[in-house]
């Protein structure tokens, strides 16, 4: 007889049964999950909406380091002893987000190894994907960084082929993610566009097309390099 597989873990189920330490939120479109150089004393725990991660220097230039989507967390480095946020993080779209108290989290941490497992992997991808966009900055061309942008903002390789981006992307905020102007965000927007490896239609949609791109140089992009 085979035996029984093993049932996913759903963390939303089981952090709304989770005693004390949480409360859940509605937040609207542009509205504060939690700004720079407060406290850093919760983890944030995305339920559903986009959350924008964003660093401003001392001389008020702003940089976007991170988009995060249902199911993922923000605001962890309180766990490893920082006392302030670092970054601040801010709706994208409405959003619903549990907010999870520091003590409260390290007791789930500590007495349910499934939510372990599962955190664990969240801080490695995490991991990984700061390594990834370090060494997107110094060694790829500007096209390659914002074709690996809009594929990371589509979904890609979380379920096999990219959706349609249905938070508010503005051409602004790509040139912050990548480190450009936003005139060469939208000279290579516009050639992604006539390629085919873009649409509008409403929102933004991305095609499987642009990862021969991220991959490898495409000829008729080539030519335009930083």
């Amino acid at each position: 007889m085979a035996p029984k597989p093993k049932p996913t873990f759903d963390p939303r189920v089981f952090l709304a049964k989770a005693n004390g330490g949480r409360t859940i939120s509605q937040y609207r479109k542009h509205q504060s999950v939690f700004a720079q150089g407060e406290p850093a004393d919760a983890v944030f725990y995305i339920q559903k909406g986009k959350v924008k991660i964003t660093v401003v220097s001392e001389q008020g230039k702003e940089a976007v380091v991170a988009v995060m989507g249902p199911d993922e967390f923000c605001g962890e480095g309180c766990l490893a002893g920082q006392p302030r946020r670092m970054a601040t993080a801010a709706a994208m779209t409405e959003c619903e987000i549990m907010r999870l108290e520091k003590a409260a989290i390290l007791r789930v941490l500590r007495e349910e190894p499934a939510f372990s497992e599962m955190f664990l992997s969240h801080l490695l991808t995490r991991t990984i994907r700061v390594e990834e966009d370090l060494i997107d900055q110094l060694f790829n061309s500007s096209e390659k960084r914002l074709a690996r942008a809009l594929l990371l903002l589509a979904n890609f390789g979380k379920e096999g082929r990219p959706e349609p981006i249905i938070a508010p992307v503005s051409q602004e905020m790509l040139a912050e993610m990548i480190g450009t102007t936003r005139s060469r965000v939208s000279f290579f927007m516009n050639k992604f566009r006539r390629l085919g490896f873009i649409n509008y239609n409403g929102h933004l949609e991305v095609h499987t097309s642009l990862l021969s791109l991220v991959l490898h140089e495409h000829p008729q992009i080539a030519a335009d390099r930083d």
